[in-house]
């Protein structure tokens, strides 16, 4: 456990201190956040942000990683395979979305280079780690809801590698998609990874029952992410300082899924991520109308739904707040389903 709070607290302090320094450094280049303005349909109501740092993703990943690999200088605890080769997943999308960010920036417009081919590029790289974990560890390949064996349906490795690749990227793109208003995605983020530390430390207490491959190793993981977005929310609260940028949101939805895939908790993800299925619903929904009506008609002011709740009077920090109470009920609610199964799975082995 100590090095569970080793973890998230020197994360949290570097994090609050790197995401400060990196404030002055862009503001020093002059680089800031372009924002979409009304001939490319965007939320014009942001236009005020425009010139905001941005890329104070850098910032969350360095500070976890370095959080991460502090812990590990206590006795007793050793880098695992599986959350190495994670940080290498997290990595490869945080650097993609790096490229992306620094592109936005230099043409001084919202869309980078990548925007239309990023979803089957990052979804190709997702699937490429997925892949690495499947034949390098001894991660089950079962679907699960909160263990290996529920309900323990075998996938084919093919079969189980495009799942958990569709996993992974539908979360980086969910995370990116809620990735709209000051502090709204690292908050709900901190939520998510809470959640995961507390699943990936109860299966280490009780590996009988989960069996997962070194699940303390994961709950440092999960921590340091943790407090990584805590420290840099104090600096991206409303009204924001800087932006986390593809860098943050692509890394932090990776890491999300890949805790997913990691500590056998597939169907429970999107209940732990429903503010981001919320997010990245409303695009579909609202697209999806669209398209139906003859390009007519739209179901939500603005989507993602965030832009909507605004546009019909909410002030943004009405907005985040309530969204931001959403995530929790709902985590809590992951967390509450997660022990419930513990509690049958322990009465039947005392016999009950």
């Amino acid at each position: 456990m100590i090095a569970v709070l080793i973890a998230g607290a020197v994360s949290l302090v570097l994090s609050l201190f790197g995401t400060r320094w990196l404030i002055g450094f862009f503001a020093r280049l002059g680089f800031g956040q372009p924002i979409l303005g009304a001939e490319d349909h965007g939320p014009v109501q942001h236009m005020k942000k425009q010139g905001t740092a941005t890329m104070g993703g850098a910032a969350i990943l360095g500070a976890a990683f370095i959080g991460f690999s502090v812990a590990h200088l206590r006795p007793g605890i050793a880098f695992s395979d599986q959350a190495l080769i994670m940080w290498a997943g997290v990595a490869i999308l945080a650097v993609m979305g790096f490229l992306d960010d620094w592109l936005k920036v230099r043409k001084r417009h919202n869309r980078g280079i990548f925007w239309k081919k990023k979803g089957w590029i990052t979804f190709g790289l997702v699937a490429l780690t997925t892949a690495w974990l499947s034949l390098s560890t001894g991660v089950s390949q079962t679907l699960s809801i909160t263990r290996a064996d529920l309900p323990g349906w075998e996938l084919p490795q093919v079969a189980w590698i495009v799942w958990t690749a569709l996993m992974v990227w539908a979360t980086t793109n969910a995370v990116n998609v809620t990735d709209g208003l000051d502090g709204l995605a690292a908050g709900s983020a901190t939520f998510g990874f809470l959640a995961f530390t507390a699943i990936a430390y109860w299966a280490f207490r009780n590996p009988d029952i989960y069996g997962l491959v070194n699940p303390l190793d994961l709950a440092v993981f999960a921590a340091a992410m943790a407090g990584a977005c805590g420290g840099f929310l104090w600096w991206n609260a409303a009204p924001a300082r800087i932006f986390m940028g593809d860098v943050g949101a692509l890394g932090i939805g990776a890491a999300l899924g890949y805790l997913a895939v990691t500590t056998n908790t597939h169907l429970l993800l999107p209940v732990i991520c429903a503010l981001n299925v919320m997010e990245a619903g409303s695009v579909a929904v609202q697209m999806g109308v669209f398209k139906a009506s003859g390009r007519k008609r739209r179901l939500f002011r603005m989507s993602p739904v965030h832009h909507h709740f605004e546009l019909i009077g909410w002030p943004e920090t009405t907005v985040i707040i309530r969204l931001w109470i959403i995530s929790g009920i709902f985590v809590a609610g992951a967390l509450a389903i997660f022990i419930a199964d513990f509690t049958n799975i322990a009465d039947r082995f005392a016999g009950r």
